[in-house]
C-alpha cells in the first residue's frame, strides 16, 4: 500500500511539473542571444523585449577586443551542441559566414515584410535591420568638400586624408563591395591610386573620425554613427553621403543582421525575439538612440540627422558575394 501511495505521489508530482511547464506564464520562458552590436545600444532593446514579453533574455555580448568575431567563432565551435537561440550581428557578413557553416536555421519572420530584398537572405537564414551607412566625415573648415570616395585619389587632398585599416571591420567589407561592383582590375587600380596619393592608415573608424575632428586630416571614410556621435559632442565635422549623383555608385549600407540558430534550446522564444528586433518600433528606437541607425522599413520616423533609406542612393551589392570576396582580397 505504501508503495502504491509513493507511486501515486511521484505520478502526481510528474503531472504537476508537466502542467506547470505547459501553463506557466511567459516569464518562465528564456531566450539566449549572442550579440555583436554594441552593448550600450543593444541592451536597452533586449530589456524592452524582456519587459514587454515576459521572456527572460540571457545575452552574451562581444567585447571591443574581439571585434565582432568572438560570438561568431563561439557559435561555430558550439555547432554540435548549440547554446544560443539567436545571433544579433552588427553586419551581415558574419551572419552569411554562419549560414555557410550550417549554423543558422531558416526563419521568415513577419517582421521582415517591407525590408528590401537586398538586405535579406533569400532562404530566410538572416535578415537585416537598422543600418549604418559608409560616409565621408569632413572637417567644417574644409572648402570644396569631397562628394565621392574617389576623392581619395584626387591630388587636391594628397596626404590629407585618412582611412581605417582595410584589413578589419566595415572598411574590409566596403572594399570587398567595390571589388564586386567595379571589378577586380578597377578596384585594384583604385587602391594603388589611394596609396600613391598619400592616404594615411588609422587603427579604426573612430580614430579616423577623431583625427578629422582635430584637423589633422581633412576627411575620412567612416561609419555614419562615427560622425553623428562627434557632431553631438560639438566637434567641427559634418557627414557627406558619397556618390549620390545620378548614375553614381551610391553609399554602402551596413545593416545589423539577425538569425535563428539551428538546434538552439529555445526556438520559439528565439523566433519571438527575431520578430521583435525586425519590428518598425525597434528600428525607430535605434534611429533615435546615439547609434543613429537608418531604418530599413520604409516610412519609419527618424530624427532630422538620420536619413530615411528611401531618400538615399544605395550601392547595390550581394552580401553573400561580399563575404566571399573578403577572403580573396586580404592579400591586397
Amino acid at each position: 500500500m505504501t508503495e502504491r501511495i509513493f507511486a501515486a505521489v511521484v505520478l502526481a508530482a510528474a503531472v504537476a511539473v508537466v502542467l506547470w511547464r505547459l501553463l506557466a506564464p511567459a516569464s518562465a520562458s528564456t531566450v539566449v542571444v549572442y550579440v555583436s552590436h554594441d552593448q550600450i545600444f543593444s541592451e536597452p532593446i533586449l530589456k524592452d523585449f524582456e519587459r514587454e514579453t515576459g521572456i527572460q533574455v540571457k545575452a552574451l555580448y562581444d567585447t571591443e577586443e574581439t571585434k565582432s568575431a568572438g560570438a561568431m567563432n563561439r557559435l561555430i565551435a558550439e555547432k554540435a551542441n548549440p547554446q544560443a537561440d539567436v545571433y544579433w550581428a552588427n553586419e551581415p557578413i558574419r551572419a552569411e559566414v554562419l549560414r555557410q557553416q550550417g549554423v543558422s536555421a531558416p526563419y521568415r519572420s513577419p517582421g521582415a515584410k517591407g525590408i528590401p530584398e537586398q538586405f535579406r537572405n533569400v532562404e530566410g537564414h538572416w535578415t537585416g535591420f537598422s543600418a549604418r551607412a559608409r560616409v565621408l566625415i569632413a572637417n567644417r573648415s574644409l572648402g570644396g568638400k569631397p562628394r565621392s570616395i574617389r576623392a581619395y585619389t584626387d591630388p587636391r587632398y594628397s596626404g590629407k586624408m585618412v582611412i581605417a585599416n582595410p584589413l578589419f571591420g566595415t572598411t574590409t567589407a566596403h572594399f570587398a563591395a567595390l571589388f564586386i561592383v567595379w571589378g577586380d582590375a578597377d578596384a585594384t587600380a583604385f587602391l594603388d591610386a589611394m596609396r600613391r596619393n598619400g592616404v594615411k592608415i588609422s587603427s579604426s573608424n573612430g580614430e579616423s573620425a577623431d583625427q578629422v575632428a582635430t584637423g589633422a586630416f581633412q576627411f575620412a571614410l567612416v561609419d555614419s554613427d562615427d560622425v553623428q556621435s562627434r557632431i553631438k559632442q560639438g566637434q567641427p565635422v559634418e557627414d557627406v553621403y558619397p556618390d549620390q549623383e545620378k548614375g553614381g555608385l551610391g553609399c554602402f549600407i551596413v545593416p545589423n543582421a539577425v538569425l535563428l540558430i539551428k538546434g538552439g534550446p529555445h526556438p520559439e522564444a528565439g523566433r519571438k525575439l527575431i520578430d521583435y528586433l525586425l519590428s518598425r518600433e525597434t528600428e525607430r528606437k535605434l534611429a533615435y538612440s546615439d547609434a543613429a541607425q537608418i531604418p530599413l522599413h520604409p516610412g519609419v520616423e527618424t530624427p532630422p540627422s538620420v536619413p530615411r533609406l528611401e531618400t538615399l542612393k544605395v550601392m547595390k551589392v550581394d552580401y553573400a558575394a561580399v563575404a566571399a570576396k573578403m577572403q580573396t582580397i586580404q592579400p591586397l
